[in-house]
């Protein structure tokens, strides 16, 4: 009966015997230095300087030849290096597709707590311009006034009574 992992990239069951412990951050980390090198101009002039020693050393006739069949270690050691630096470069690369995805996460996350702030925000702004729509402003007021001043100037004041003159008599 298979039994159900949760992971596929785990092992079901601890495995016995001699095993090679590694620590995974220190050989990433050591990886991502060789990828750094093996893209550097100074890794290529150091690996052209070797192959042109290698082929001249091979091609001048009178002199012994490093590889007795001419080409054949250095084709064998170039496709031994080949074959250890394209997974190691893809190592390095996974670390930081790994790393990438963190900081995308990261981004995504403070981009829709931006977001939400931002409509928080928006929000209470508008809040306050309705609040401050039903509020008289300045300049409501100093409308109003004046529109009071120039109807009091317009209409025509009652006249007090002078109690100096003295008041007409009306008569039946």
């Amino acid at each position: 009966m298979a039994e159900s992992r949760a992971r596929l990239d785990q092992p079901r069951v601890e495995r016995r015997g001699v095993r090679l412990r590694v620590d995974p951050e220190a050989f990433g980390q050591w990886t991502e230095k060789f990828a750094r090198f093996l893209g550097t101009g100074r890794y290529l002039v150091i690996q052209t300087a070797i192959i042109v020693i290698w082929v001249v050393g091979n091609a001048i006739p009178g002199i012994p030849h490093p590889d007795q069949y001419p080409f054949l270690f250095l084709t064998l050691a170039l496709s031994l290096q080949a074959s250890y630096a394209a997974p190691l470069i893809l190592l390095a690369q996974n670390r930081q597709d790994d790393r990438d995805r963190v900081s995308l996460d990261e981004d995504r996350n403070r981009a829709a707590q931006t977001k939400a702030d931002t409509e928080y925000l928006a929000r209470e702004l508008a809040a306050l311009r309705i609040a401050v729509g039903e509020v008289a402003t300045r300049d409501y007021l100093r409308g109003e006034l004046d529109k009071l001043r120039e109807d009091l100037n317009t209409k025509p004041r009652k006249q007090k009574a002078n109690r100096a003159q003295p008041e007409p008599i009306t008569g039946p």
